[in-house]
C-alpha cells in the first residue's frame, strides 16, 4: 500500500487539473460519476442540502464513530457546499458557481432541476461552454423518463439480474451496486468526450446516460444471440457454459480457486499439474468441444484433485505449469497481496475522525499524470465559505445566508 503523498513530495495534480466540476444529485450513480472525474484532478464542488446532505453519508452496514465508510470513498476529492437548491436564494447561488464550471453532474428526476431554474438552457446561457451530464434511470426522454428509476430496476431491464446467480434460484444481485456505477462510468466517458468536441466546437452540450441502458451496453452479445439465433442466455452459477474448465474450486482448507484452463495447451497443463497427464489426450476432454459437453464430469475430476491441496499450495502449483488460477479474495487477502502492494492498489488516506483509511486507489494509471486521492469524503458543508468566498461573497454574506437557510 502507499501513503498520501507528504508536502514535502506532492502528488500529481492529475490529468483532468484546472477542469471544475459542480456536482448536484445524491447517493451513487451521479456522485461516483464525480468521484472518477475528482480522482483525475478535477475540483469537483458537490452541492449538498444544508442539514442533511448526500443520503450517502448515512449508508453503510459499519458505521464507526457515526462516520460513513462508504461516503469516505465516494466524496473523495470533492469540496462539499451547502445549498438549499429549492429556495430561489439558494438557486441564484448555484447558477453562480455552475458559471463557472466546465462540467455539471445531475442525477435528478428529469425535469427537477428544470423546475429549481436550472435547466440546461438557462445555464447554457451564462455559460455556453457548459457540459451538464445528467445520469437517470431510464434517460431524459421517452415514456419510462419520468419513472423512478434505481440502479437495481436498471440491472433487471438491462438485462443483468436474468443471468446471475444459480440457475435453481431467482436472478440475483452482483453484490456491489452495479447498475449505477456502470452509469456514472459512461456518464464520465461522455464528459470526456464532450470535453474534446468543445476544443472543435467551442460549445457546451447534454451527456444523457440511461442506467439501464448502461447495464445493456456491457451484456456482450445477448440482444444477437436471441435475435438472430433465438439463444437466451440463462443463469449458469460459477461456471462459463460449454467452456470447460473454468469454475471456482474447493480447497482442503475450505478456501475457494478459480481455475481457467479452457484452451488446448493450457487444460495439457492444468491436465499435468493435478498428475493426470492422460486426460489431455483422452477423446472425452482432448478437444474444446469435447470438454464443454462434459463440463460437469471434468469439473468433479479437478475438484476430487483441489479438494485434497491447501489453496497455496494448489495456486503454487498451478501458477509453476502456467495455468491461469487465482484465488477468491477478500479484503484481507487484498490488504496482504503482493501485486496489489507493488501497484498500489489499495491507498491510504487520512481522515479526521477515524485515521488511516484504507480504499481503491485511482484506476487506470497514467505513466506521467496519475490521479491520486488527496482527501476522503468531507464533513458536511466542510467548503462552504471558502467555495462562496470564490464567488466573491464575504463572511457577513455567508453568516446572513446561513442564518435564513439558504446555505
Amino acid at each position: 500500500m502507499t501513503t498520501v503523498p507528504t508536502p514535502d513530495t506532492p502528488p500529481s495534480p492529475g490529468p483532468l487539473s484546472g477542469l471544475r466540476v459542480v456536482e448536484t444529485g445524491q447517493l451513487l450513480a451521479g456522485p461516483f460519476c464525480g468521484q472518477l472525474l475528482g480522482d483525475l484532478g478535477a475540483d469537483v464542488i458537490k452541492l449538498e442540502d444544508p442539514g442533511k446532505g448526500d443520503p450517502l453519508r448515512q449508508w453503510g452496514r459499519e458505521r464507526p464513530q457515526g462516520q460513513s465508510l462508504w461516503w469516505s470513498v465516494v466524496g473523495r476529492n470533492k469540496r462539499s457546499v451547502t445549498l438549499n437548491l429549492r429556495e430561489a436564494a439558494g438557486q441564484d447561488l448555484a447558477r453562480e458557481i455552475i458559471s463557472t464550471a466546465d462540467i455539471l453532474v445531475e442525477n435528478f428526476r428529469p425535469g427537477t432541476l428544470e423546475r429549481w431554474g436550472l435547466g440546461y438552457e438557462t445555464l447554457q446561457a451564462i455559460n455556453p461552454k457548459l457540459i451538464m451530464v445528467r445520469v437517470s434511470g431510464f434517460g431524459q426522454d421517452g415514456p419510462y423518463a419520468q419513472r423512478a428509476g434505481y440502479g437495481a430496476i436498471g440491472e433487471a431491464m438491462g438485462g443483468l439480474r436474468y443471468v446471475v446467480g444459480d440457475p435453481s434460484t431467482p436472478p440475483s444481485r452482483v453484490g456491489i451496486s452495479i447498475g449505477d456505477t456502470l452509469a456514472a462510468m459512461f456518464a464520465a466517458i461522455g464528459a470526456l468526450a464532450a470535453l474534446r468536441e468543445r476544443e472543435i466546437s467551442g460549445r457546451g452540450q447534454i451527456v444523457d446516460s440511461a442506467i439501464y441502458e448502461a447495464v445493456l451496453g456491457v451484456m456482450e452479445s445477448l440482444v444477437p444471440e436471441w435475435q438472430i439465433a433465438g439463444y437466451q442466455r440463462e443463469r449458469t452459477g460459477a461456471i462459463l457454459p460449454n467452456i470447460a474448465p473454468s469454475n471456482v474450486y474447493p480447497s482442503k482448507d475450505g478456501k475457494w480457486v478459480l481455475i481457467a484452463a479452457n484452451q488446448d495447451t493450457v487444460f495439457a497443463r492444468l491436465a499435468a499439474a493435478i498428475g493426470r497427464p492422460e486426460l489431455a489426450a483422452d477423446p472425452r476432454f482432448a478437444t474444446h468441444v469435447a470438454r464443454g459437453e462434459r463440463q460437469s464430469d471434468l469439473d468433479e475430476i479437478i475438484a476430487e484433485y483441489t479438494s485434497s491441496c491447501l489453496a497455496e499450495d494448489l495456486e503454487s502449483t498451478l501458477i509453476e505449469n502456467g495455468v491461469p488460477v487465482g484465488k477468491i479474495f477478500r479484503p484481507v487477502e487484498m490488504l496482504a497481496d503482493p501485486q496489489y502492494r507493488a501497484r498500489e492498489s489499495i491507498t491510504e488516506i487520512e481522515h479526521p475522525v477515524l485515521g488511516s483509511v484504507a480504499m481503491q486507489n485511482v484506476f487506470p494509471r497514467l505513466s506521467r499524470s496519475r490521479g491520486n486521492v488527496r482527501w476522503p469524503g468531507p464533513a458536511l458543508g466542510e467548503h462552504t465559505d471558502e467555495v462562496l468566498a470564490e464567488m466573491g461573497l464575504s463572511p457577513a454574506d455567508v453568516k446572513t445566508m446561513r442564518e435564513k437557510g439558504f446555505v
